[in-house]
């Protein structure tokens, strides 16, 4: 059976993360408050500003950003779109 929490993402209650996505206390604050959609929406956006940034999950100010970034995106009311970026229709 799956477990519900409350999404701070999505302002809501939802399905919750089947583990803890993410290390240290970070990844137990994800854990306990985002749910599976929010967190699929992050990965995306993740996806979408190491390509368009072209950022290096192996640089640590690349790492640094990004984990600002997954702050900001689930917890403080949305992240920024990379500079230039056009989404396609």
């Amino acid at each position: 059976m799956s477990r519900t929490v409350y999404c701070q993402h999505e302002q809501r209650d939802t399905e919750g993360l089947d583990f803890v996505p993410y290390p240290g206390e970070l990844g137990k604050r994800i854990y306990a408050n985002v749910g599976k959609p929010a967190w699929a929406a992050w990965l995306a956006h993740q996806t979408m500003l190491i390509n368009e940034n072209r950022l290096s999950p192996r640089d640590p100010k690349h790492r640094a950003f990004l984990e600002t970034e997954l702050e900001k995106f689930l917890f403080g009311g949305g992240a920024d779109k990379p500079a230039g970026y056009v989404p396609t229709p």
